[in-house]
């Protein structure tokens, strides 16, 4: 039958809604969620379901308006820098020969006159088998694959990293390699003849309520290592535009104010003060001047790990601390901010209860997991209940700025002057014609900060970062005149 590809589309969002782990819906899913092979009647019975769960706002207001969004943004796609990411590639490529020759020296004294001695670094099969016959190496805790294989995926290398110096070659090795696969020498062969390049932004592409990319993943060029960051510079402008990025700051903990209540969160964000000190103040009990590096470090660990449903053992390994420290400090901060730990235990118990989480406005999230025998997956399934609230009222606020903005731009007349062309966790880029940048940047960013009204964030100012350049990767701040 002719199926109305819009009709399809939005049936399609529907559906993930209902059953977020369903990410990015095939017609298939829609028949067999519906029980029936008749477009129409499947339709009707996801938008039933879709009614009876209180989803209709979320599809509504949010999910339904922005397909138009995010289609415009997939058309416009991102210009990369071809020449640049040849370079690039050169420079990455001749890295990768070498660190794959200090890997096989400091094998060779185990793998002598033998057949292993040029191995190839990416088969994981003949790694296991240097690193693990020829070197002997071992480490607590190493895990086997599904078929029983000796592991060498990077969770396992982390353990063996301090049983000798090959494993930092390996684990850099593959990032080289993973950074040419997948971008550098991808990217050009995917840029249209404009060398734009169209990545597929996927609007029910994550069960958070976050969206995805792929072809390529713009999602997850990562921006911790140098060698990554360089990437960032393929992304450019056209001639007479610029690029600009808006980013929400620090949203998901601005978030858990909200929506826990907390007196404290809600008064450190109200004030405008750093949060991570601030809260290193209240733990250990000083002065906000007398918070040093080491204890602003330790209450940022903290901040991020009680969004992520962090437990001791994960809190001892990113602080570097001993249990009964962690101990201490995930006590300390719980008793300090006492309303937040009521909060996550509510979370916890409604999704135990009812099966799912929700966020501000009603997206839901549900756990299977939550029901298993299986004590980890149930731990697992219990972090991600805690965080799903969080990450997910993010994921809304974050698309209705998209679609405020695009409804600013619309207003203004300004459809053809400023596109939107990526939107990347918190941030979203565009580019700008360059005569426009002073007057729309501060704009841009008061729409996206005022995405909720002041009742709905409790006077937690919603913030917003943004930057200009010739590519994604320079960038310069734009300074805040509402500020000085």
């Amino acid at each position: 039958e002719d199926i109305d590809k819009d009709e399809l589309k939005e049936t399609q969002i529907a559906l993930w809604l209902i059953n977020s782990s369903i990410t990015s819906p095939k017609l298939e899913d829609i028949f067999s969620f519906a029980k029936t092979k008749d477009f129409v009647k499947a339709r009707q019975a996801v938008f039933s379901e879709l009614e009876k769960r209180n989803l209709k706002k979320v599809f509504e207001e949010i999910e339904r308006p922005l397909i138009a969004v995010v289609r415009k943004m997939n058309k416009r796609g991102v210009k990369i820098d071809t020449e640049y990411l040849n370079k690039l590639s050169k420079e990455y490529h001749k890295e990768l020969t070498k660190l794959e020759e200090n890997i096989w020296k400091e094998a060779a004294p185990h793998t002598k006159e033998s057949d292993m001695e040029k191995f190839n670094v990416a088969s994981p099969k003949q790694l296991a088998v240097v690193l693990f016959d020829r070197m002997g190496l071992t480490a607590k805790g190493l895990k086997k694959t599904e078929g029983g294989a000796r592991s060498t995926k990077e969770s396992e290398l982390l353990k063996l990293k301090d049983a000798h110096p090959i494993i930092e070659l390996i684990l850099e090795y593959r990032e080289f390699a993973k950074l040419l696969s997948t971008y550098i020498d991808n990217m050009p062969q995917m840029a249209d003849a404009g060398g734009r390049l169209h990545a597929e932004f996927l609007q029910a592409g994550a069960a958070t309520g976050r969206m995805a990319s792929q072809n390529p993943g713009l999602q997850n060029i990562p921006i911790k290592t140098e060698a990554g960051k360089r990437i960032r510079n393929a992304f450019i402008a056209e001639d007479g535009f610029k690029i600009l990025s808006i980013d929400y700051s620090q949203i998901e903990l601005r978030v858990a104010a909200i929506l826990s209540s907390d007196p404290k969160l809600l008064e450190i964000f109200r004030n405008g003060e750093d949060v991570h000190t601030a809260v290193a103040s209240e733990v250990f009990g000083v002065e906000r001047e007398k918070v040093d590096y080491e204890m602003r470090r330790k209450a940022k660990v903290i901040n991020f790990g009680i969004i992520y449903g962090m437990g001791i053992n994960a809190l001892k390994t990113n602080l570097g601390a001993s249990r009964e420290e962690a101990t201490k400090f995930h006590n300390d901060y719980f008793e300090k901010f006492s309303t937040l730990a009521r909060y996550l235990d509510e979370v916890k118990a409604f999704a135990y209860k009812e099966g799912y989480t929700e966020t501000l406005f009603g997206r839901r999230r549900y756990f299977e997991g939550l029901k298993s025998v299986l004590p980890f997956i149930r731990a697992a399934s219990e972090r991600q209940a805690i965080n799903a609230p969080l990450q997910g009222t993010a994921a809304d606020v974050i698309k209705l700025a998209m679609l405020r903005v695009d409804e600013f731009l619309q207003k203004e007349n300004l459809e053809d002057k400023v596109y939107l062309t990526m939107q990347v966790h918190d941030e979203l880029v565009y580019e700008v014609k360059e005569d426009l940048v002073e007057k729309v940047a501060p704009k841009i960013r008061e729409v996206m900060e005022g995405v909720l009204s002041p009742k709905e964030s409790k006077e937690v100012p919603m913030m917003a970062e943004s930057y200009v350049g010739k590519n994604w990767g320079a960038m310069q701040r734009i300074a805040d005149s509402s500020q000085t």
